[in-house]
């Protein structure tokens, strides 16, 4: 019989595509605010940027 207990929550393919949307928009928000920007247009940029790069990566990587 087969044990599920270790069956891994996201695979490598979807952790890799979050990853690589968390890091984009960590840099998004960053360059928001050295750009004289508030936290809230940071935040608001890196959602964005989250989204959207987390669509392109879903695409990209097959």
């Amino acid at each position: 019989m087969r044990n599920h207990d270790r069956d891994p929550l996201l695979d490598q393919r979807a952790a890799l595509i979050l990853l690589f949307g968390v890091l984009t928009a960590i840099g998004a928000g960053v360059l928001t605010v050295l750009n004289d920007g508030t936290l809230a247009a940071a935040g608001l940029a890196g959602g964005g940027a989250f989204a959207a790069s987390v669509y392109f990566f879903h695409k990209l990587i097959r």
